[in-house]
């Protein structure tokens, strides 16, 4: 296995725990500084918190990535490929107990197959969400209920496949009246994009960033 994609490699590349208000980061992460502040002011103040759960499922040849297809149906992010998650409601202890939440209610993943592993920094996406992306280890025993309301599908990618930028395709995209360079992650007939596309390419930093 590379050492890239350990699991305590993965968990030493991540902070034990969330983003602080003044510590958020778009999901543009590679954005120019000066571009990054032009994007947050000209976006709305007041965010809502929310809470995903990025699922690495254990899986013999290596680690996988476990997302969804939302439903055709659904207000927000109809349609698109993402990870299980929503908003952080008052009876949740953190944003970890949100993503479990989340991914219970959405895909019926129980939290004893799930090991928390750590968070990537907080995301901002456009519909007015300030997203806590939850890193966690999936046991591959897990059974799932899909809740075909708010889920159309789920499937697994490599997670090796994701990380190699062989497989990113740029693009360009209108931002607060910023053009920037973003990438989208083809899977077959999917595609991964958007601030799904952006929490996997901060993992992908964060790991290059610190040495096996």
């Amino acid at each position: 296995m590379d050492p890239l994609y350990s699991k305590s490699h993965i968990r030493d590349s991540l902070a034990p725990h969330a983003s602080a208000d003044e510590d958020d980061m778009l999901w543009l992460a590679d954005a120019r500084p000066d571009a990054v502040e032009r994007i947050r002011a000209a976006m709305p103040p007041l965010r809502v918190p929310a809470a995903v759960l990025v699922p690495l499922v254990e899986r013999e040849p290596g680690l996988t990535v476990l997302l969804t297809q939302r439903a055709a149906t659904l207000k927000d992010h109809a349609g698109q490929i993402s990870f299980p998650g929503g908003r952080i409601e008052p009876g949740d202890a953190d944003a970890w107990r949100a993503a479990l939440r989340e991914a219970h209610e959405e895909i019926g993943l129980t939290e004893n197959f799930v090991e928390f592993a750590g968070y990537l920094p907080d995301h901002w996406v456009g519909t007015g969400f300030r997203v806590t992306p939850v890193v966690g280890f999936v046991n591959p025993g897990y059974q799932l209920r899909i809740a075909t309301a708010e889920v159309h599908d789920v499937f697994e990618v490599p997670l090796a496949y994701i990380l190699d930028a062989s497989n990113h395709k740029a693009r360009t995209r209108l931002l607060g009246g910023v053009t920037l360079e973003v990438y989208d992650i083809p899977y077959g007939n999917r595609n991964i994009w958007g601030a799904t596309a952006g929490m996997l390419l901060t993992l992908r930093r964060l790991l290059q960033a610190r040495p096996p």
